[in-house]
């Protein structure tokens, strides 16, 4: 069976997380991705080590899918090889500082002339502007995109989340720029630039928070659990910040993730009642409606804590499923790595690697009828020279040796 981008040559220049998450989802879809390295390797190759002299964790679970070639495009030896790697290739994608690919002599204007047809994405931190050279890593990017302000409890310090909305989410905006470059070529035969900056990114994910800071402009929030607000959307907590309001409440024997996320629907609000003992709370005025709620959301949300508090997190979930109430349970890295759910849609998947042994990654969140996935592990740095230099680029064995005594590759 094809792949969904069989057939499309992807020259990966990127390093670290962003530009590489994007780049295994286009493998994943079926591109050739051929990762260029510098001699030295991605840096993340060694980095945060779980195992001594292998390539870590955090670069193999970036990098599945993909072939890997080196190449020192400082020489001049290094531009040639490259110029002919980007006439071959469909996309281009890199995420170094602002300028570096220009400095290399590989501007935008010069790949148009080498490869009027390909897609050249770039990934940076920020758009052009006062920001432009700042440094980015991924929680610069969630403090500077609007995630940062509104994520955690009104008493306490602006927080991280968990999720690489900055890098990975970044990425998968690229992917979708990449994919309608290369459906609009269909129509136009030329190729584009794609730029994505994980600034933009992070506030795209972040537009409903936008949408309550006009809100403000109306009055308080009655969806928050805030008492106070001033003229910026505050930080409210596990508050859901839509239309039906939820909470996180806490289940036994109460360690750090046995906690429901549950969500009040006026549907639910019933069940709900008669769940945690309080079936008058159905028909009392002061609770019977959501509007009536919405004051006090806190004390709401505490009631049922003294239900689920007293019962563990699984038994909580079955118990309002029952009902249709939505609700999730606060997963572990551990449970979700162990979660057979998961395994068996291949979002947890198993990977042999040459050195390491197998190791445990995350599978494609895409699911196509006609294009499946397989995961396959990480590729070694340089393992692909031949099989690039000589059998497609058309060099010879002494070539080869040359690029290597010399510092090209």
């Amino acid at each position: 069976m094809t792949k969904a981008l069989e057939g499309i040559r992807v020259l990966d220049m990127t390093h670290v997380q962003s530009g590489p998450s994007a780049t295994q989802l286009l493998a994943w879809l079926g591109a050739d991705v051929v990762k260029l390295e510098a001699p030295t390797g991605d840096i993340t190759r060694k980095q945060l080590r779980d195992l001594p002299d292998v390539d870590s964790l955090y670069f193999t679970m970036l990098n599945c899918n993909k072939r890997s070639i080196t190449l020192n495009t400082k020489t001049e030896r290094g531009k040639e090889i490259l110029t002919e790697l980007i006439r071959r290739a469909d996309v281009m994608v890199e995420n170094f500082g602002p300028g570096a690919v220009d400095r290399m002599g590989f501007t935008w204007e010069r790949i148009q002339e080498i490869n009027p047809r390909v897609v050249y994405a770039s990934i940076k931190g920020f758009g052009d502007g006062p920001y432009t050279n700042f440094k980015a890593y991924e929680v610069v990017a969630q403090a500077m995109g609007g995630s940062m302000s509104t994520t955690g409890f009104e008493d306490g310090p602006p927080l991280a989340t968990g999720a690489q909305i900055g890098d990975s989410g970044t990425g998968i905006h690229a992917v979708a720029g990449i994919l309608a470059a290369l459906f609009q070529r269909e129509n136009t035969g030329r190729g584009q630039r794609v730029n994505v900056a994980m600034q933009h990114a992070v506030l795209n994910l972040c537009r409903v928070k936008l949408r309550d800071q006009q809100r403000l402009a109306h009055g308080p929030l009655a969806e928050y659990p805030n008492d106070d607000f001033g003229d910026e959307v505050p930080r409210s907590g596990n508050a859901s910040g839509g239309g039906q309001p939820g909470w996180a409440v806490k289940c036994a024997p109460g360690g750090p993730n046995d906690y429901v996320y549950v969500i009040v629907q006026p549907v639910g609000w019933k069940p709900i009642t008669e769940l945690i003992g309080r079936p008058e709370l159905a028909d009392d005025p002061e609770w019977a409606t959501p509007e009536a709620r919405l004051p006090q959301l806190t004390k709401m949300f505490q009631l049922i804590e003294e239900w689920s508090s007293t019962l563990p997190k699984w038994e909580v979930l079955e118990r309002l499923n029952a009902h249709n109430i939505p609700c999730g349970p606060i997963l572990s890295t551990r449970e979700i790595i162990e979660d057979a759910s998961l395994v068996a849609n291949e979002m947890v998947v198993e990977v042999p690697h040459p050195e390491r042994g197998a190791f445990t990654t995350v599978g494609s969140p895409l699911k196509l009828s006609d294009s499946p996935v397989d995961v396959v592990g990480s590729p070694l740095l340089g393992e692909h020279n031949e099989e690039v230099f000589i059998g497609e680029l058309g060099l010879g064995d002494e070539d080869l040796r040359l690029l290597k005594s010399n510092g090209v590759i």
